[in-house]
């Protein structure tokens, strides 16, 4: 059996438990929005404590401040590696990928 979501808010919860349920096409969804979330937080971070505007980051990488306003966004879904290993080279980071298991309900014979 799939292990449910669990948050810390009693409200986030029960709008996960109304809207996302045990529907596997919703839970995917989710799971896909927090993943573009993290990316784009994670520029953001990393840009803002290094005391870039998105204009100077996009100077120092070749693009326009829109574009990263764009991977900035949590709802872009566009996320490429070339272009986050641009940004983790001018601000002297790396990227690094895992694959992690994930947990799923055991398909009927």
């Amino acid at each position: 059996m799939a292990k449910k979501k669990v948050f810390k808010s009693k409200s986030l919860q029960a709008a996960y438990d109304r809207y996302i349920g045990d529907d596997s096409e919703q839970k995917e969804a989710f799971e896909q929005a927090l993943a573009d979330y993290d990316v784009a937080r994670k520029i953001y971070d990393l840009r803002t404590k290094a005391g870039l505007s998105q204009r100077k980051l996009a100077q120092r990488i070749g693009t326009t401040a829109s574009v990263i306003c764009q991977l900035e966004d949590a709802d872009y879904q566009g996320h490429s590696l070339s272009m986050l290993r641009r940004i983790a080279s001018v601000l002297n980071k790396r990227v690094e990928i895992r694959f992690v298991s994930i947990k799923r309900k055991a398909q009927p014979a």
